[in-house]
């Protein structure tokens, strides 16, 4: 019986988010893609564009998109891969992601279309910031990397992936949400970001949240922190008020 209500109650809620949430169909060349918006109605507004994890736009997704509107922010989720092309496992979104890891031109320009279609729906596009969970915090760390026009970005549990030798300076601030216990994260992968960060003369800060594993954000994993992440999120709505409030 529990069951049953519990089921109920997160079939309401994702109703409900889904009511709140606009969907936005953009194009990159002949690939349709759907992202969501939360009002199609605003002029000129600080926005936040969010990158959702690996397998695709999900309900922690929807729920930071609802969270940043009642702070006053206009935010778009990104559709990263195009209708037809969603991932319905993991071996699916493993084979997807890892395209886009290493072709990171490709993974930076849909981050931009994004980027056009929120500026395109009522976005201030001097203020924007990118914020971007698992799969998507390495898209907001390559949006900094591409020196995309957002002041800055949030890699929430994100994969630390390669960008030594690719840049003499990265413009947007960026700012790094990674559990301290990670193993998808090494400790080589955090010393090559540093020495990427003072190469590239970046404004960076690097957050590690202890007894975090790897998708300690999100309530529907079982390495969920309901403390740490309700920390990471009042670590990320700060970082976004300081830059675009």
């Amino acid at each position: 019986m529990q069951k049953v209500i519990i089921l109920a109650i997160l079939l309401t809620t994702i109703k409900s988010m889904s009511q709140k949430l606009t969907e936005v169909q953009y194009f990159d060349n002949q690939t349709e893609l759907n992202g969501l918006i939360t009002s199609k109605t605003e002029k000129n507004k600080p926005a936040v564009l969010i990158l959702p994890a690996w397998m695709g736009i999900d309900n922690e997704a929807k729920t930071a998109a609802l969270n940043l509107q009642e702070e006053g922010y206009l935010a778009f989720i990104a559709d990263i891969y195009g209708k037809g092309n969603i991932p319905t496992n993991v071996d699916e979104a493993r084979k997807i992601t890892t395209f886009y890891k290493n072709d990171y031109v490709t993974y930076q320009h849909r981050i931009k279309l994004a980027l056009e279609t929120l500026i395109a729906n009522g976005a201030n596009p001097d203020k924007i910031v990118i914020i971007g969970y698992c799969f998507g915090g390495t898209g907001a760390l390559e949006a900094a990397r591409g020196n995309l026009n957002v002041k800055g970005v949030v890699s929430i549990h994100g994969n630390l992936t390669d960008g030594l030798n690719r840049n003499n300076k990265i413009i947007p601030q960026i700012l790094i949400e990674n559990g301290a216990d990670d193993e998808m994260v090494t400790q080589e992968n955090i010393l090559n970001f540093m020495k990427e960060m003072k190469e590239t003369d970046a404004v960076w800060q690097f957050n590690n949240y202890g007894n975090c594993k790897h998708t300690f954000t999100n309530p529907e994993s079982k390495d969920y922190n309901e403390a740490m992440s309700k920390k990471s999120w009042l670590d990320t709505v700060e970082f976004i008020e300081d830059l675009i409030k």
